[in-house]
């Protein structure tokens, strides 16, 4: 089985710091940042999913929303790079992408909370 533990952990990691930041933080682009994140998150998730078919756009729920978004959808991720561990079909090699998706978190995590 895949080990998905260093995404969930810069997910969670990212995640919490988005909840406990100042309104003012999540205005001057943190909040944009991590929707960006989150979007793009899942629409990882959904093409190891559901190959072929087109994703789903998550949703601007507002500021004080993003945090969870993050959370929500980089553990999707995580549930769904596990799941293609397990039944590999000759596209990237899930923990490739799993590393992918670490870095891009962190990325994300850095332009946000700078």
């Amino acid at each position: 089985m895949l080990d998905t533990s260093p995404l969930t952990a810069v997910v969670e990691r990212f995640a919490d710091r988005l909840r406990a930041a100042p309104q003012s933080r999540l205005q001057q682009g943190a909040a944009a940042a991590a929707l960006e994140l989150a979007r793009e998150l899942s629409v990882r998730a959904q093409r190891l999913e559901a190959p072929g078919e087109t994703p789903r756009e998550v949703p601007d729920a507002g500021l004080f929303v993003v945090g969870d978004q993050v959370a929500v959808t980089g553990l999707d991720l995580a549930e769904a790079l596990r799941a293609a561990a397990l039944a590999p079909d000759g596209a990237k090699a899930p923990s490739e992408m799993l590393d992918e998706a670490v870095r891009l978190v962190e990325r994300a995590e850095v332009r946000a909370m700078r």
